[in-house]
């Protein structure tokens, strides 16, 4: 019997109209952009129509497993292979959404989401990397999404850039110096 750890092929977060906001690929499966576009339009198109407004669905669509959930405007998926285990799917899709949700203060729609799409981005990093499930805990993935640095004053989501890197570096320069 083998026994292996559970993989995610894709985490995509596709707007109304299924455009890409944020998606994150972790296997060859789709080894082109108009493949992986291909995908995207073939799971929006099948799944536009379901109601997965309060409870995640889950749906086979060209051998992959698909949960997936909507809310606002925004449609959330997570693939796994067609052996892959929902509930686990499940639980990445959740911890994902509810991330997100902790990050936006509950404004989970496409204007706030694409405001803060470093926030997102960074949510998917520490969510799944490699396909391999780093974190699920929706709180522990916002804390570490929005560490702050010694000014606790401004949120990281307020922070311009260069100054969220300074204040990486200052964290990252104090841990060392411990």
């Amino acid at each position: 019997m083998e026994v292996s750890t559970p993989l995610i092929k894709n985490i995509l977060l596709l707007d109304g109209e299924g455009k890409r906001v944020a998606v994150k690929y972790f296997s060859d499966d789709w080894p082109t952009l108009n493949a992986k576009l291909a995908f995207e339009k073939s799971v929006f198109t099948k799944t536009q129509k379901t109601s997965a407004r309060t409870e995640a669905e889950i749906g086979m669509f060209d051998g992959y497993i698909v949960v997936y959930k909507f809310v606002s405007d925004l449609h959330f998926y997570v693939s796994g292979g067609e052996d892959e285990n929902e509930l686990i799917l499940a639980t990445v899709l959740q911890g994902f959404f509810d991330a997100v949700a902790l990050l936006l203060r509950n404004n989970v729609e496409k204007k706030t989401v694409l405001e803060n799409l470093d926030l997102i981005l960074l949510c998917l990093d520490e969510l799944v990397d490699g396909g391999i499930i780093l974190e699920s805990d929706a709180n522990v993935i916002a804390s570490r999404v929005a560490m702050r640095g010694a000014d606790a004053d401004v949120p990281l989501s307020e922070q311009t850039i260069s100054q969220a890197l300074a204040t990486a570096k200052e964290h990252l320069a104090r841990s060392l110096l411990k």
